[in-house]
C-alpha cells in the first residue's frame, strides 16, 4: 500500500504542471538533405505591369518619372572652347545682369529646344558650349529676323540656308525648322573648326564670314603675328563682341548667383518628339488635335509660312512628348478633311480688295496670309491662298494644283548679266529663287545671255560699287556677302520619330484621313519634363538689342 502511494504521487504532480504550461510541439529532425534548414519567404506580390505610353496600348497605370538631373550642370561640364576674358566680357555679364526679365525670357524660350541641341552637339563630340550660341544670335526667338533677313535660332541668311540645305519655298522656311537648322549650323561649325583648326576662329567665321577669317589670319601669319583671334586686325565691332557675350553667358549658366541673376531649372530630358505624317492639314486644326495652343505649336513649327501644313509629301511635326500619343490617336480616327483652304487665280481687272471681300476677310489677312507686302500688287494669274465654308478634299486637291509663287517684295532694279554669270549665281547673290527671277522675266530656261537686262526685286541689294572697265566707270551692285560662308554639304542625322502614315487613296481619289495607320513610336525615354524651379527664373524676348549687327557679313 505504501509502494503505491509513491507511485501516485509523482503522477499527480507531472499533470498539475502539463495544466499550467502550454504543450511544446515535437521537433522535426532536419533531414540529411538541407544541411542548414530551409527558409521559406511569404508570396511575392503580383507585378505591377507598367506600360509605355508610346507602345499605342493604353495603360490604366502611368510610369513614374525618371529622376533626371539639371541640363545645365551638363552643359557646363561640357564646356571645352578656351576662355577668354577682358573689358567685353565683363560689358556683356553687366548687360545680362541689368536685364534679369530678358535673361528670364530667353531662358523660358530656350527649354523647348535645349535639350535637343546638346544631344546633338554631344553626339558630335563637339563643345557642349555651342549648345548656348542660339543665345547669341537669337535669344533662342525661333522667328526671329535680323535686318539682313538672317531668320531663326542659329540666324541662317537665304543663300548660305540653300547652300547648307535648308528648303525655302511659299510654303515653308526650313531656317526655322528646329531640327534641320541645328543640323546644318552644326554641320557647317564641324567644317569651320575642320578648316580653320580652333574653335575660336570657327565661331568668328561663323559670324563674320569664313573667307574674312581666313585673309585675316594670312595677313598676321605675314606678318610674323600670332593668328589668334584675340590678334586678328580689322575685325568688325560685332564679331569682336561675339566670343566675349558667349563667354559671358558661358559665366552666367556656371554661376548665376554670382551676377544676381536666377536661371530656370532645365531637366536633363527630351521636350519634344517628331510626329511624321503625310496628311495635310491646317496649322490650327493640327494644333487642335495635339490638344495643345495654337501659339505653342507654332513654337515648336514655326517654319510653317502658311496657315496649312503642305507643300511636301511627308512632314515632320515637332509636339511634348505627351501630346504625340493624343496627335496619332486623333488623328487616326478622324473621317473627316483636314484643309479649310483653297486657291484663288486673280483675273484681269480683278483687286486684292475685292478678292478679300469675296472671302470675307480683310485685306490685311488677305496679304498677311500670301506673304504679300503693304505696296506689293500682283498680276493677273497669280494664285492666292484663301479660306473656304468648311473643309473639303477638294480644297487638297486645288492646292495640289496650284503653283504659288513670292510676290516681290524690296527694292526693285535691273541687272545687266555679266560673263559668267548664272541664274543661280544671281538668284544666290540677291536672296532670291531662280524661279522668281524667271517669273518676273518671263525666261523659259534657265539660261540667259551676257548683256541680259534682268529685272531683279531684293531686299538684298547693296549700296551701288563702282568699276573700272575698259576705262570707263560703270556702276554695278555689290553681292551681299554670305551670313555663313562655308559651301559645302553633309549628311544629316536626324533622331528617331514618331510615324504617322496615311495609306494611299484609292481608285485615285484624293487622300482622306479614314484609315489612316498611326505608328507610334517614342523618340527618347518619356520621363517627366516639368520644370522643377530651384534658384533660377524663365523667360524669353527678341534678338538682344544692344547686339550691333555687322549686316555686310550676313
Amino acid at each position: 500500500m505504501q509502494f503505491r502511494r509513491y507511485l501516485i504521487l509523482p503522477a499527480i504532480l507531472a499533470l498539475s504542471a502539463c495544466a499550467s504550461m502550454t504543450a511544446t510541439p515535437p521537433v522535426t529532425q532536419p533531414s540529411s538533405d538541407a544541411a542548414f534548414g530551409e527558409v521559406h519567404f511569404p508570396p511575392a506580390p503580383r507585378q505591377i505591369a507598367l506600360v509605355n505610353p508610346f507602345t499605342g496600348v493604353s495603360a490604366g497605370l502611368e510610369p513614374l518619372p525618371t529622376p533626371t538631373h539639371d541640363l545645365w550642370d551638363r552643359i557646363v561640364r561640357g564646356y571645352a572652347i578656351p576662355d577668354v576674358d577682358g573689358p567685353l566680357v565683363d560689358q556683356w555679364e553687366q548687360w545680362y545682369e541689368d536685364r534679369p526679365d530678358y535673361v528670364a525670357r530667353m531662358i523660358e524660350r530656350s527649354r523647348r529646344y535645349l535639350y535637343h541641341i546638346v544631344n546633338e552637339v554631344q553626339r558630335r563630340h563637339m563643345p557642349l558650349d555651342l549648345a548656348l550660341l542660339p543665345m547669341v544670335e537669337s535669344a533662342f526667338n525661333p522667328t526671329a529676323l535680323s535686318s539682313a533677313r538672317a531668320s531663326g535660332i542659329w540666324q541662317f541668311m537665304p543663300a548660305t540656308a540653300r547652300t547648307w540645305g535648308l528648303q525655302q519655298n511659299w510654303w515653308v522656311d526650313s531656317r526655322l525648322d528646329i531640327i534641320a537648322a541645328t543640323n546644318s549650323a552644326l554641320d557647317y561649325l564641324q567644317q569651320l573648326y575642320t578648316d580653320l583648326g580652333d574653335w575660336q576662329l570657327a565661331l568668328a567665321a561663323y559670324n563674320w564670314g569664313e573667307g574674312n577669317v581666313q585673309r585675316a589670319v594670312a595677313r598676321n601669319r605675314a606678318r610674323g603675328l600670332p593668328t589668334d583671334f584675340a590678334s586678328l586686325r580689322g575685325v568688325p565691332d560685332e564679331t569682336r563682341n561675339y566670343l566675349p557675350k558667349l563667354q559671358a553667358i558661358k559665366n552666367i549658366v556656371a554661376d548665376p548667383e554670382r551676377f544676381h541673376l536666377a536661371l530656370a531649372d532645365i531637366p536633363d530630358a527630351p521636350y519634344f518628339t517628331i510626329v511624321r505624317t503625310t496628311v495635310h492639314m491646317d496649322v490650327k486644326r493640327a494644333a487642335e488635335l495635339a490638344e495643345m495652343p495654337l501659339d505653342e505649336f507654332l513654337a515648336l513649327n514655326p517654319q510653317h509660312k502658311r496657315p496649312v501644313i503642305f507643300g511636301a509629301d511627308d512632314y515632320a511635326i515637332l509636339l511634348p512628348i505627351d501630346k504625340a500619343e493624343i496627335f496619332a490617336a486623333k488623328l487616326d480616327l478622324i473621317n473627316q478633311p483636314l484643309v479649310s483652304w483653297e486657291a484663288h487665280r486673280m483675273v484681269r481687272g480683278e483687286s486684292l480688295s475685292q478678292v478679300a471681300l469675296r472671302y470675307g476677310m480683310s485685306l490685311e489677312t488677305l496679304k498677311s496670309v500670301n506673304g504679300i507686302g503693304p505696296h506689293s500688287t500682283v498680276p493677273p494669274g497669280y494664285c492666292l491662298l484663301v479660306p473656304t465654308q468648311r473643309p473639303s478634299e477638294a480644297n487638297a486637291e486645288s492646292l495640289e494644283n496650284a503653283v504659288f509663287t513670292t510676290v516681290p517684295v524690296g527694292r526693285t532694279f535691273y541687272y545687266r548679266v555679266q560673263r559668267g554669270d548664272t541664274l543661280n549665281r544671281l538668284a544666290a547673290r540677291y536672296g532670291v529663287s531662280t524661279q522668281d527671277i524667271r517669273h518676273w522675266n518671263r525666261l523659259a530656261s534657265n539660261s540667259v545671255r551676257v548683256g541680259q537686262r534682268l529685272r531683279i526685286t531684293s531686299d538684298a541689294v547693296r549700296t551701288p560699287v563702282r568699276e573700272a572697265r575698259g576705262g570707263h566707270a560703270r556702276i554695278a551692285h555689290a553681292a551681299p556677302a554670305a551670313r555663313h560662308g562655308r559651301v559645302a554639304t553633309r549628311g544629316k542625322v536626324e533622331p528617331r520619330a514618331v510615324h504617322v502614315a496615311a495609306r494611299k487613296p484609292a481608285h485615285g481619289r484624293a487622300a482622306s484621313h479614314r484609315g489612316t495607320v498611326a505608328h507610334v513610336v517614342a523618340s527618347h525615354p518619356p520621363p517627366g519634363h516639368a520644370p522643377a524651379a530651384k534658384r533660377r527664373t524663365s523667360g524669353t524676348t527678341e534678338l538682344a538689342e544692344s547686339s550691333v549687327r555687322a549686316t555686310s557679313a550676313r
